[in-house]
């Protein structure tokens, strides 16, 4: 196992994270800004700035079991996971889905 310790700079909750990671492992920063940008991609009316690594989803105005229902979907087709409803509601922040999904 190779580590490499790199340092990012970011936008938004990411702002100078330093990451360790190993180089056959799937989780990185790009990884994450990715998902941000596709858990984004589920909202019509929510500003995709406003969705961020700390976002509280639930709290947003357009929350709703439908696009509760479209991240799940999203976790299936684009990450191969399988996801439940009490576990999508048990998380706080994106970067909790984020977590949740990695870690199946």
């Amino acid at each position: 196992m190779i580590e490499n310790s790199m340092s990012f700079q970011g936008v938004g909750s990411i702002n100078n994270l330093s990451l360790k990671f190993n180089k056959n492992e799937n989780c990185t920063i790009m990884e994450l800004r990715e998902f941000i940008a596709n858990f984004a991609e589920q909202f019509d009316d929510t500003d995709a700035s406003e969705i961020t690594a700390d976002c509280v989803f639930h709290d947003l105005e357009e929350w709703s079991s439908l696009i509760g229902m479209s991240i799940i979907a999203l976790a299936k087709t684009e990450y191969g996971k399988s996801i439940t409803g009490a576990e999508l509601k048990a998380c706080v922040t994106v970067e909790d889905v984020f977590s949740l999904i990695k870690n199946k």
